[in-house]
């Protein structure tokens, strides 16, 4: 005898779903990574600024370039 097998569901087994209105702050998690942003690079660009810090120093001097606007003031 063959096997009928039904399509594949797009839909999540209730199993599967998360109430995330449950959900909780990871007690363990580094609190100090929360707060950073991972940003990429182009080739060009990353070849030039090779570290983190070398790319915060030159947005940082582009900033105080830069006339301040009304968000930027807020901050």
């Amino acid at each position: 005898m063959k096997k009928t097998s039904e399509p594949p569901s797009d839909e999540l087994r209730p199993e599967y779903r998360f109430d995330y209105k449950k959900a909780r702050p990871n007690r363990f998690a580094d609190p100090e990574r929360r707060q950073r942003l991972a940003v990429v690079l182009d080739e060009d660009v990353a070849q030039v600024f090779t570290t983190a810090d070398a790319v915060n120093r030159a947005l940082r001097a582009l900033l105080e370039a830069v006339p301040p606007t009304a968000a930027r003031q807020r901050g």
